[in-house]
């Protein structure tokens, strides 16, 4: 069965950091490009940051301007696991973070595969 896991949301204050993990059972994350997704109530699916499937030259990564300098996407082959490291959170990063894996980095609506999510929030 095909499923991707989501873990390690929370709530965090302002300027904290929380990471992000994407598990994969019933694929190889390495064969797909993943994406990290976030949508908060009233608002459109926004990509914060997408890895692409690893090539001969390696792996191409791509953030949201929002998420730029504060946010590192990665992989861990090993564990079949796609990680998202978040620094210096704001409270406009609340929001429920979703994996997602498909073919190429196409956008919030582009992937085959979705998780389920994982609550992120920024309060103080």
């Amino acid at each position: 069965q095909l499923q991707l896991v989501e873990s390690g949301g929370g709530l965090v204050q302002p300027g904290g950091s929380l990471r992000l993990s994407c598990a994969a059972s019933g694929l190889l994350l390495d064969r797909y490009a993943v994406g990290w997704i976030r949508q908060a109530p009233g608002t459109e699916r926004e990509e914060v940051s997408c890895i692409s499937a690893i090539s001969a030259s390696g792996a191409l990564t791509n953030y949201a301007h929002s998420a730029k300098g504060r946010f590192t996407i990665s992989r861990d082959t090993a564990k079949n696991t796609v990680t998202l490291q978040m620094n210096s959170l704001k409270a406009e990063d609340t929001a429920v973070y979703l994996c997602a894996a498909g073919v190429y980095c196409l956008g919030p609506n582009g992937y085959e595969y979705l998780g389920q999510g994982t609550q992120v929030t920024v309060s103080s």
